[in-house]
């Protein structure tokens, strides 16, 4: 069964023309969205899937040029054709290094337009078609997955794209639930391996004695149930990337194996005598202070060495708090496609509550819990009641709170602990910044300020309910 196309977004300030050109893609067999103003298409574009944009070149407000810019900036791979009443060369040029793929000069047959919308759906069709083979394969070719505003988080997806061209090995640092998985790939599907095999091994899911194996290959006879030889990861991964997830609790023994390896590529199998050779990129990652392993003497410092020639840490998503409403958007528009549902958005005390948690569970925490919601919910909002109860967990968090954690230093200690006692206070209150200010003793002017300070939102001065948004 063939999926629908998503509809064209088409962005025009005359009426007729709008109306137009709906009329003639409807006619073949088009769907359409219309926007009288670029502002007004922006913010179709974040609620909503289109593959293609139509833009008039002069708008009311914002330009077509300058909505272009935003459209490359935001969604790369989202294609935008430009319509003009002032065909020049120069003109064209700048519609094409502002991100159009291609331009048509007001008045224009119908059959070129067609011919163009009809480019763009082929290209849609082959891009989902690929995408689809990617997830089978558990792949990740795009920085798209990687949601984030916090400058932590644009610094890492600018890394990845200078990083992931090269061979050079990379380490991925950072708690459980913060997206290393994510880095994984998409380093993967941004290097000049990405056609090519991409293996995903779990060292803590595999037992200690298998391991080995499932990495090295093993010969027939190596050890009871070896019936046959067996290639291992490494060998089916030649010239592309292996990820070795959780790489900390990887025996002692089979470390000394891998440094070996990582040296030329060489290894033998279990059981076997003849020396082997691959061409792998290795990435490695693990939710462990590898700091503190060495010193306990639990991972080998020669090496965290030699896999440590780029390394990537992730924050912790309590760490950039003004990220949790994009990311629950991102997975609500996500699970409501595949479950069907009309519900669209975010109640704004449900948001309140989101921004309050602490996300021990960070992103993965954060995708269950809209995932849940989403399943409980029957209207177009989620609501507060159809998130989890944080509260049971909040005696655990406020005991964390007051640990430093390895590496952490005093001022950051102090910024987490001024952060947990509003986001309490707001819990209390009601997320009403006037009695949460009364609460703490402060004004509510000096309240804006250490929220401020610390990336903090509140969603409303007076409480979920009000109007009057205060950030």
């Amino acid at each position: 069964m063939n999926t629908p196309l998503p509809p064209v977004l088409v962005v025009d300030d005359e009426k007729n023309m709008r109306l137009s050109l709906q009329t003639m893609l409807k006619d073949e067999g088009y769907t359409t969205r219309l926007a009288e103003s670029a502002e007004g298409a922006l913010e179709m574009l974040a609620g909503g899937e289109f593959f293609m944009v139509i833009t008039d070149a002069r708008l009311g407000g914002m330009s077509g040029y300058e909505l272009l810019g935003r459209i490359r900036s935001r969604w790369p791979d989202l294609p935008a054709l430009m319509l003009t009443a002032y065909a020049t060369p120069k003109l064209a040029v700048e519609a094409i290094k502002a991100g159009a793929m291609d331009y048509l000069a007001k008045p224009f047959a119908p059959e070129e337009l067609f011919h163009a919308v009809a480019r763009c759906a082929e290209r849609h069709k082959l891009l989902r078609e690929n995408a689809a083979l990617r997830a089978r394969a558990g792949e990740i070719t795009s920085l798209d997955q990687i949601i984030g505003e916090a400058p932590a988080m644009r610094g890492i997806r600018q890394m990845i794209q200078t990083v992931a061209p090269t061979d050079a090995r990379v380490l991925i640092l950072g708690e459980s639930g913060t997206g290393k998985e994510l880095v994984a790939g998409a380093i993967h599907g941004l290097s000049r391996r990405r056609g090519l095999s991409y293996v995903r091994i779990n060292c803590a899911a595999i037992p200690e004695n298998l391991l080995e194996s499932e990495l090295f290959g093993h010969e027939k006879g190596s050890f009871t149930g070896a019936l046959r030889q067996k290639p291992g990861r490494f060998e089916e991964a030649d010239h592309g990337t292996v990820f070795l997830d959780e790489i900390a609790d990887m025996s002692k023994p089979l470390q000394a194996k891998l440094l070996r390896f990582l040296e030329d590529g060489s290894f033998t199998r279990v059981g076997g005598t003849q020396e082997l050779r691959v061409d792998v990129r290795l990435i490695a990652a693990t939710n462990r202070n590898l700091t503190q392993a060495i010193e306990q003497e639990n991972f080998r410092e020669d090496l965290y060495h030699r896999l440590n020639v780029v390394q990537f840490h992730l924050p912790a998503l309590r760490e950039r708090a003004g990220d949790v409403g994009l990311l629950a958007e991102y997975f609500l528009q996500v699970f409501r496609v595949k479950m069907n549902k009309s519900t669209t958005t975010l109640a704004p005390a449900t948001l309140a509550k989101l921004m309050s948690h602490n996300w021990p569970g960070n992103v993965r925490e954060l995708r269950n819990v809209i995932e849940r919601a989403l399943i409980l919910e029957t209207t177009r909002e989620i609501q507060p009641d159809s998130l989890p109860e944080f509260e049971r967990d909040h005696h655990r968090q406020k005991a964390q709170t007051l640990l430093v954690t390895p590496g952490e230093s005093l001022d950051d200690a102090l910024g987490r602990l001024e952060r947990e006692l509003i986001n309490h206070a707001l819990e209390t209150n009601g997320f009403s910044l006037t009695r949460v200010a009364e609460s703490l003793k402060l004004t509510r002017h000096a309240l804006r300020y250490r929220m401020q300070r610390l990336n903090m939102k509140l969603i409303n001065e007076n409480g979920p309910g009000r109007e009057n948004a205060e950030t």
